[in-house]
């Protein structure tokens, strides 16, 4: 099938995967040299097609941009993207909330992808349970929203709160902030799996492109049925 992908040798750039999961492709820049990011972002800009790297850092996003390619890169959420043509536009809302500053990161990566991907995007930053009333002061807010991405740290407990007071689905992701006995992200994680709170759905720690994902797809099985 030599028109469904582009063989650079290093990598077969997907050039179908919009038309089959309704997202564009999606690289992981980390562990890619320079001129393989160069290599793969001009293999999708000569088909005229979007494309997105998570987890880039400056050096390639510079590197990347010196080739001459019309990148746009958020330093925060660490991705890289290549817009081309009108953005899709899936009709809902998602909300991305945090425990705590220290893990904007991950949910900027979160809020940006579901923002490529064609959702509006409300940000409720630094609603973690240690000062729960800031919480309780946006939750009407938070329960306009078609989905909810709760990203937390240490002991994580922010999207079982959150899941007890909305009626929609919270994607849950931990992030690894957090001292020691936190290992990693592990707290975090093993707290979400085991909420009491149905409606809980999580994934990998650190990982906000995946949880972005997951809630564009509910949203757009929500308003396009």
């Amino acid at each position: 099938m030599p028109d469904t992908f582009k063989d650079l040798g290093y990598a077969k750039t997907d050039m179908t995967r919009a038309q089959r999961t309704g997202s564009p492709e999606a690289i992981f820049g980390a562990g890619k040299t320079n001129e393989q990011l160069v290599g793969i972002f001009n293999a999708f800009l000569s088909d005229n097609r979007a494309v997105f790297a998570t987890r880039c850092s400056a050096e390639q996003a510079a590197f990347v941009k010196a080739a001459g390619l019309p990148v746009s890169y958020d330093e925060t959420s660490r991705i890289l993207s290549l817009v081309k043509g009108e953005k899709p536009h899936l009709g809902g809302r998602i909300a991305v909330c945090t425990a705590g500053t220290a893990d904007l990161p991950v949910a900027e990566e979160a809020a940006q992808t579901a923002e490529f991907l064609g959702a509006t995007v409300d940000r409720f930053f630094d609603v973690g349970v240690a000062g729960i009333h800031r919480l309780f002061a946006k939750i009407d807010e938070i329960r306009q929203a078609d989905a909810v991405i709760a990203v937390a740290g240490m002991e994580g407990a922010l999207a079982g709160v959150v899941a007890g007071l909305v009626a929609v689905p919270v994607i849950a992701v931990p992030t690894s902030v957090g001292y020691g006995a936190s290992f990693h992200g592990l707290s975090a994680l093993l707290t979400m799996l085991n909420s009491c709170a149905e409606g809980v759905s999580v994934v990998n720690i650190d990982n906000g492109f995946g949880a972005a994902v997951t809630a564009c797809r509910i949203v757009k099985g929500k308003h396009h049925d």
